[in-house]
């Protein structure tokens, strides 16, 4: 394992750790630089996908994997982010505008839902939240004259400085773009002081209370983050999809969106995207197997959900770190060998057995 020994302090809050992450940062980056040129436009729009879904899980993770706050209704945050996002476009508001609109409006309901749910955590916090998800839903379906209802809303190109988005690649960049720029938003955030009291309310709120932190305060800010940055998302869903329904928003996307978090890896940057790749990836991987099954079962309506739920079950009781706990034990495994140990994180899942326990 690679030790680094910090000789000032610019190392000290710098992003990466040493020159390897340095290295493979940038690797990635050349990489999907390039995508659009090494892809076709079937998996470009699968990266688009992630990209859009990466931002959602940055938000989500946010919230839940670093303040401790349980969401089951994120999905309606991300229709509000995508109606507005597409109203204001048919109105001729250029992009930036409307974008910003769509991420303001979203954060504003954050705060709305953040509010009453300070009394509550735990399992009270998902149902107060799961019962907003279905509220939101039900506006999106009624209120007619500006969602169109059942009939749906259709989606225009995006303006951006007088430049119009027409093509899957130059998408692909914004989308792009917007993400990393959420990446450096949210790793940033979480080195600030804000970060680091999300992170001692989600371990103790006694304790942080007691160090000072204002637990009204941060928590609310969380939601409303998070709540911004999936808005954000919801725009650049609507601009994807290029037609909105409120079949789109659902509770079940919400499970969806949670179940991203958890199986990329609660607690973890890394986990969003991991999730979020995982949760683009799994549905293809479904209909290739639905089609080699028997046809009373490749073609059953739940086939999908009970896949979805069996997955999240098995991470959640085999490996709580998720496809990021996977990751850091492969490059924990290369760093080591040959002197890795088979039991090194037996300890870690005995006390995440025990958390669960208590």
């Amino acid at each position: 394992m690679r030790f680094v020994f910090k000789t000032s302090y610019d190392q000290d809050i710098g992003l990466f750790r040493h020159e390897g992450q340095r290295f493979w940062y940038a690797l990635l980056a050349v990489a999907l630089l390039v995508a659009p040129w090494a892809l076709s436009e079937y998996y470009l729009a699968q990266l688009v996908l992630i990209c859009i879904y990466g931002i959602v899980g940055l938000g989500l993770m946010l919230l839940s994997g670093y303040t401790g706050l349980i969401s089951m209704g994120h999905a309606a945050f991300l229709g509000v982010g995508a109606y507005t996002e597409a109203v204001l476009s048919a109105r001729g508001w250029p992009f930036s505008l409307s974008m910003a609109c769509a991420v303001l409006l979203s954060s504003a309901t954050g705060i709305v839902v953040g509010l009453p749910a300070l009394r509550v955590r735990g399992i009270y916090l998902a149902i107060a939240t799961l019962a907003f998800g279905f509220i939101v839903e039900e506006v999106l379906t009624r209120w007619e004259a500006v969602t169109g209802g059942n009939s749906g809303l259709s989606v225009g190109r995006i303006e951006l400085l007088g430049w119009t988005v027409s093509g899957t690649t130059q998408f692909y960049y914004l989308c792009l773009a917007l993400a990393v720029a959420c990446t450096l938003l949210v790793r940033n955030l979480l080195r600030a002081p804000t970060g680091r009291a999300f992170v001692a309310i989600r371990d103790s709120e006694i304790s942080a209370q007691s160090m000072g932190i204002h637990l009204a305060w941060y928590k609310t800010l969380s939601f409303a983050i998070s709540a911004g940055l999936t808005g954000l998302a919801g725009g650049l869903y609507a601009h994807k999809l290029r037609f909105l329904s409120p079949e789109q928003f659902t509770v079940l996307q919400s499970v969806e969106l949670l179940m991203m978090v958890f199986v990329g890896g609660i607690g973890s940057v890394h986990g969003a995207f991991f999730g979020a790749a995982f949760v683009i990836a799994l549905p293809q991987f479904i209909s290739v197997i639905a089609a080699k099954l028997p046809a009373a079962m490749g073609s059953a309506a739940g086939l999908q959900a009970t896949v979805f739920g069996l997955v999240l079950v098995a991470f959640i009781l085999f490996e709580p770190l998720g496809l990021y706990g996977w990751w850091f034990k492969a490059r924990t495994y290369l760093d080591l060998f040959p002197f890795y140990r088979r039991g090194m994180f037996r300890r870690q899942k005995a006390f995440q057995k025990s958390d669960r326990l208590r």
